[in-house]
């Protein structure tokens, strides 16, 4: 039989309550044919799979814990063989026509009334360990196992009152006389403490690692994929695990017990019988030890089960050690029908059985074989009275497998069908119901029950209703079928419900009750700071635990350790008062003859003397005592200070204002040139163009130009006059700032149009109006392209740009910065040209807001912090970055120093930090701060030269921008750390956003947007509007706020 794959196996991470779509798993199996040769199952399934929350789930039993021992050790029982449970090899057809079956060692089961019974492995450091009752004894030397057994502390009785939400949600919990159990509700089957519907489909998530030699070949790898998939009503299972190197997954294809624990687990059960996952609930370990032959090649396999997801969906991890045969590539493995028999005690189940297995490659076929040992260890309530006994032999049907290996897709595939019940010989086989052989056609989110002879019923799992033989999902939230309390929100899921709280609570242990959340230790408050004294420093909280100190004004040091200043040393008060220095501050008073507060003093009008003369009279007074170097300052014939002032005794000058006080940069030492000083020469302003432009025509008509010859005609500040006439003619028209000629406006003579300025902003601007239609809901980008914002929508993360519009007209402004509101779906963005800042909803027949008109320049990046309701933006004709609420209210200046050229401005809400850009020529930088302006500090400056954009991703925590000067995508860590090249040759970028594994940003060469891939850097698309003109801000809408992680 050869068979191949068509699909890949999905690789996504375990823990998010993602697995693979069913056709990933089945659909690329071929169609499996019984050991009969007919056809017994469709190639692609439809599972309606249940996803589900499992409320209740306790912590996963302790895996360290150690077998109990006994004083007196129990006598181990001598190996037994077994009959052979098939025909004998010689006269057996070959597989797959005859379906001949192996034989299997029969194990002893537990002993009557004893422990349970759990083999010994020499020479693996597995010693029995001491013990307090009782003795864990092995059966054969030859098996090796894991010997952890869990049990109950029933030193101290624990009872459903307090214990029972250790209980899965579909269990009920019962007290007994030494402690309580948890039993699965009807319709649900488990272990108590984790219950699975009955007749739905299961999932598995796990990753395997293995360390493994092919042959000689040694080969590793960590945490890849597996993922699993179970039709609980038929007993089929599907086993997928991706990215295992070729070699080794090549070697592993006959292991089909990796994916046979699966079948085992949930095994379709006869009458009377119960599959794994009845017993070990969703926490055990299954430990196996493969012997090949003739090669004797050892392999050790653990599977280690660590409970059930919120999505109702089994953990494990998978461990791999040892040596495998090597297997050549394009070679199919073929393992016909096998029946294993399981041996149970109270929490340990053992097998014991050997296996033939076929490798072909066109006409080469090589038949060897394994001896395979396993043991489960789990864990059992033993509080409850045994209400049955679970037989102490059960046998594992295991027809239609199959183990697939593609290298294209490099999926490792196993496949099985497991049916579970008494041990049968090989006699001809009575006819089985359907519901037993997996026969029937019951919906595969059904249960199917049987009834006399071959009649079954069907009946749709616990979450559907329906006939059985099709089933819909029952909506709990709905139908108000659910137990979820107040302060929380009912999810429905297909086959279940989830219970999710609302912002600021959390789950109590009943998982089901929801409380407020408390606060975080704050130790800014509770005193476990170890900033400087309050009078000194001040505690600044981040959130959590996290904390920082800044020394308060006054104060020096890094806020751990803070000194005082001495501000009289700064010159702070006025040169005609005395200052005093103070803890933490100082004081100004005004000298006798001056009033004033001490920073301004001005002379006593009743004195008539001038500044200069009281100061010139109080250091004259001064320098009578001994050893006073004190300046006497040089004053005019009226009285006034003279710009140049020298030292009578050190011989050094330097310039002073017109209040005396000197201009920094201006001493000079002695025996020096002096300073020049004084009121500066008047400075020329550069010509303009229209000023050029006119000398340079007036220079080609030589110097008189005759009454029809144009030459431009400029105001006093150099500006081209909105109406321009060719020389003394009444030919006129109008123009531009720029002086070009406005279409249209040319006219006759006797005829003068009507020019408008075009320099200076209107005072008064038509009131913008949204788009009619608003964007529908979904991704998209929002871009700024002057008077305009536009909507381009995405699809995943492709442009589509067959859909983009315009979404808001706004003439007479010029749109530079955007951001968007998530919680209240609205855009915000700032204006050049009103030197404003507005928004609007996006709600249909919202009206544009102007939330700020005053105290603007030139306002460019603007940024939304949507936790704090916060606006950030920057000003590059003010050289200034401020803040303010959504409404324009609690507004302040967080920076207005050491600013030059600010422009794109992003916040990580999540950490609370604020980055920008200054793209000063002489000294390029980024910077970020504390979202209150505290701890600014320099976080990129070498390598930069135009830093146009900016953005912060929530989701990769990456802080990246774009330059102009380098054309380059650049991105590092929120500390500067990790910095690393996306793209070096951009063309001119002006703003950028991330989305996804994408940027997309506006470009002034192209005039449009373009995308370019975070991973590989590669330019994916761009979108050019059809009115072509610079594009400014841009920024992403997602239909959700995004969370992002810390």
């Amino acid at each position: 039989m050869d068979v191949s794959f068509h699909s890949k196996a999905d690789s996504r991470q375990l823990g998010g309550g993602i697995s693979p779509p069913v056709s990933d798993l089945a659909s690329s199996l071929p169609h499996p044919t019984s050991s009969d040769g007919s056809n017994t199952e469709s190639a692609t399934l439809d599972p309606q799979t249940k996803e589900r929350r499992h409320h209740g789930d306790i912590d996963a039993p302790d895996l360290k814990g150690r077998a109990e021992s006994s004083e007196q050790p129990v006598t181990p029982a001598p190996p037994e063989t077994g009959d052979s449970l098939g025909p004998s090899r010689e006269g057996s057809p070959p597989y797959p026509a005859g379906g001949a079956l192996p034989t299997e060692r029969q194990v002893p089961p537990a002993h009557p009334g004893r422990e349970a019974v759990l083999p010994n492995y020499p020479g693996l450091d597995h010693a029995p360990p001491p013990g307090r009752g009782r003795q864990v004894v092995g059966v054969e030397d030859d098996i090796s196992s894991n010997t952890e057994v869990f049990t109950y502390n029933a030193a101290h009785k624990e009872t459903c009152e307090h214990n029972h939400e250790r209980c899965s949600r579909h269990a009920f919990c019962t007290d007994y006389a030494t402690g309580f159990c948890c039993h699965c509700q009807s319709r649900f089957y488990g272990n108590g403490k984790h219950c699975l519907p009955e007749g739905a489909p299961h999932r598995v998530n796990g990753k395997v690692s293995g360390q493994l030699r092919v042959g000689h070949m040694p080969v590793h790898f960590t945490d890849v994929d597996l993922h699993a998939y179970i039709v609980g009503n038929d007993g089929r299972a599907y086993t997928a695990i991706s990215h295992i190197p070729q070699p080794a997954a090549q070697a592993l294809l006959p292991l089909t017990p990796i994916g046979g624990l699966f079948g085992w687990l949930f095994a379709l059960e006869k009458p009377g019988w119960e599959n794994g996952f009845s017993l070990t609930g969703a926490t055990f370990i299954h430990d196996m030890e493969v012997t090949f032959y003739p090669g004797e090649e050892r392999v050790r396999i653990t599977q280690t089960a660590e409970g059930l997801d919120p999505e109702n969906y089994l953990s494990i991890k998978t461990n791999i050690q040892g040596q495998v045969p090597y297997i050549p590539a394009n070679f199919t493995a073929h393992i016909a029908p096998y029946r294993e028999l399981y041996h149970y005690s109270d929490s340990v189940v053992t097998s014991t059985s050997s296996r033939d297995y076929s490798l072909t490659f066109g006409t080469i076929n090589q038949t060897q074989s394994y001896r395979v040992h396993q043991n489960i260890t789990y864990q059992t309530c033993r509080h409850a009275p045994r209400r049955w006994a679970v037989p102490t032999t059960q046998q594992l049907n295991v027809d239609r497998v199959f183990a697939l290996y593609t290298d294209e897709e490099k999926v490792l595939r196993f496949a099985v069908t497991n049916q579970i019940g008494p041990v049968e010989g090989d006699s001809e086989p009575a006819p089985v119901n359907p519901c037993y052989d997996g026969s029937h056609t019951c919906a595969t989110t059904a249960r199917c029950h049987p009834a006399t002879g071959v009649d079954y019923t069907c009946e749709c799992a616990p979450g559907y209703q329906g006939d059985g033989r099709s089933c819909m999902d029952v909506n709990e939230c709905a139908a108000g079928f659910h137990r979820c309390g107040p302060n929380s929100v009912c999810v429905n899921l297909l086959g279940s419900y989830r219970c999710e709280c609302r912002s600021g609570y959390e789950f109590a242990d009943d998982r089901h009750t929801c409380v407020l959340i408390a606060p975080p230790p704050n130790p800014c408050e509770d005193g476990s700071h170890n900033c400087a004294p309050a009078g000194r420093a001040r505690c600044i909280h981040h959130g959590g635990g996290s904390f920082s100190c800044a020394c308060l004004p006054g104060y020096t040091g890094d806020g751990h350790q803070c000194t005082d200043v001495d501000e009289c040393s700064e010159n702070r008060c006025h040169p005609s008062a005395t200052c005093s220095n103070t803890p933490g501050s100082f004081s100004c008073r005004c000298q006798p003859g001056y009033h004033g507060d001490g920073f301004q003093c001005t002379p006593d009008p009743t004195s008539g003397l001038k500044p200069c003369e009281h100061q010139q009279r109080d250091a004259q007074a001064q320098r009578t005592h001994p050893g006073a170097l004190l300046h006497v300052p040089q004053c005019d014939e009226q009285g006034h200070f003279l710009p140049l002032q020298c030292h009578g005794s050190t011989g050094f000058c330097w310039c002073v204002d017109p209040d005396g006080r000197e201009i920094p940069g201006t001493r000079t030492p002695p025996s020096s040139v002096p300073p020049r000083c004084g009121p500066p020469e008047p400075t020329q302003r550069p010509r303009t163009i229209c000023e050029r432009w006119r000398e340079s025509l007036l220079e080609h008509y030589g110097g008189t130009p005759r009454d029809d010859q144009y030459v431009p005609q400029c105001d006093d500040l150099g500006h081209f006059t909105p109406l321009q006439c060719h020389g003394k003619s009444d030919f006129c028209w109008c123009v531009d700032k720029d002086g070009r000629e406005v279409q249209g406006t040319r006219s006759q003579p006797g005829t003068i149009p009507a020019c408008i300025p075009t320099v200076a902003p209107p005072t008064v601007r038509p009131t913008p109006r949204p788009d009619v239609a608003p964007p529908p809901v979904g991704t998209f980008l929002l871009y700024a392209q002057g008077q305009q914002i536009g909507h381009l929508p995405l699809n995943g993360t492709r442009l589509q740009k067959d859909t983009a519009k315009t979404l808001l007209s706004l003439h007479g402004s010029i749109v530079v910065g955007i951001d968007y509101d998530c919680r209240e779906r609205m855009v915000y963005w700032t204006d050049v040209a009103g030197r404003t800042i507005s928004r609007a909803s996006l709600e249909p027949g919202a009206e544009p807001e102007t939330i700020i008109n005053s105290g603007l320049m030139s306002p460019e990046g603007l940024a939304i912090d949507h936790f704090r309701r916060t606006m950030y933006w920057t000003d590059s004709g003010l050289d200034k970055i401020e803040r303010a609420k959504l409404d324009g209210s609690e507004r302040r200046a967080l920076f207005h120093t050491d600013l030059v050229n600010p422009r794109a401005i992003a916040v990580d809400p999540i950490r609370g930090n604020l980055y920008w850009t200054d793209w000063n020529r002489e000294a390029p930088k980024i910077e970020m701060s504390s979202l209150d302006g505290e701890n600014r500090r320099i976080l990129v400056n070498k390598d930069i030269g135009l830093p146009n954009g900016l953005t912060f991703d929530p989701f990769s925590k990456l802080l990246c921008w774009a330059d102009a000067g380098t054309k380059k995508l650049e991105c590092t860590l929120p500390d500067g750390t990790g910095r690393r090249v996306i793209q070096n040759n951009l063309n001119y970028p002006f703003s950028i956003v991330s989305y996804a594994d994408h940027f997309y940003h506006t470009d002034w060469r192209r005039d449009g947007v373009i995308s370019v891939n975070r991973d590989s850097g590669q330019f994916m698309d761009e979108y050019l509007p059809e009115q072509r003109s610079h594009l400014y801000g841009i920024t992403a809408v997602y239909p959700y706020c995004p969370t992002g992680r810390k």
